[in-house]
């Protein structure tokens, strides 16, 4: 008679269930073992293929001359994603929580464009969506210091988000208004190809953020003259940027590193940390009641 091991042993059952998610779990989801490095490893250069693959369909010659290549090599790494999206919600212990997480939703968009593609054939080129999947093997690989830079700048973006706005809204509104003036300088000249207040606010958007496509340009006098001041004004572009890089600059700093004014008198040190009792260097005493 032969025994049913589910009947008898349905937590050994259950038991090796757990730990066949719980391996899965750890080669798709960490890089601390051999199969988990190696399969991040394979991610990697499967997403830096397709991505390339992708761009090699949207050039026309190429696409004409290897286009059944290109549509078997995207479908099989489409395929291969499914599967590995498909592992990820069955190795975690709470799916609809990883679904709807930042990662989980990359993951899925990284397989629509293929299978929408069959409908609509130009969606499949957003496939090169899938290169936000480095992220995940970045942090994986333990590289988020090479991210360190791209959190700074978003916390130097949200600390500077008052000032951004009030900037940008008072540049929208000297642009619709510069525009309008212009439009009413040079509207009446046949000479002139500002024949619009939408080309009008189209050309100041331009001269103001010094880009200058020199597609439309004043005629007359009065209206160059108007150019060369909002061209003068369009520096003050610049201000955002220096904003923002005075907010990196402050995120970069923590009061625990901030450097002191004591210097070592035994090495002449004078790079310490604030609340520094001892040199780093040497040892010495910084402070003479020590």
């Amino acid at each position: 008679m032969k025994i049913d091991n589910k009947m008898f042993f349905p937590q050994m059952e259950k038991n090796k269930k757990d730990r066949i998610k719980e391996k899965i779990f750890e080669i798709l989801f960490e890089a601390d073992t051999f199969y988990g490095r190696l399969f991040h490893t394979v991610l990697f250069i499967l997403i830096l293929i397709n991505v390339a693959l992708v761009m090699l369909e949207s050039v026309q010659s190429i696409n004409t001359k290897h286009h059944l290549v290109l549509n078997i090599f995207e479908w099989i790494i489409t395929i291969l994603f499914s599967i590995e999206y498909a592992l990820r919600i069955y190795s975690v212990k709470r799916p609809i929580r990883y679904i709807f997480s930042f990662y989980g939703i990359v993951d899925l968009l990284s397989i629509l464009p293929t299978y929408l593609g069959i409908f609509y054939p130009s969606t499949k080129y957003l496939s090169s969506i899938r290169i936000l999947r480095l992220l995940r093997v970045f942090r994986i690989f333990k590289l988020t210091k090479f991210l360190r830079g791209g959190t700074l700048i978003l916390i130097a973006l949200r600390r500077s988000s008052k000032e951004i706005v009030v900037f940008l809204s008072f540049i929208t509104i000297m642009i619709v208004v510069i525009g309008a003036l212009i439009y009413v300088i040079e509207g009446n000249d046949p000479n002139s190809p500002i024949t619009s207040i939408p080309a009008a606010i189209y050309w100041a958007a331009v001269t103001v953020t010094t880009v200058g496509y020199g597609d439309i340009t004043p005629v007359s006098s009065v209206g160059r003259f108007l150019a060369t001041v909002l061209m003068l004004i369009g520096y003050g572009v610049i201000l955002v940027p220096t904003v923002i890089a005075t907010e990196i600059v402050r995120g970069t700093k923590t009061p625990h590193l901030e450097k002191n004014t004591q210097v070592c008198q035994h090495c002449y040190d004078d790079k310490h940390m604030d609340g520094a009792n001892f040199c780093k260097t040497c040892g010495y005493p910084l402070h003479s009641d020590i």
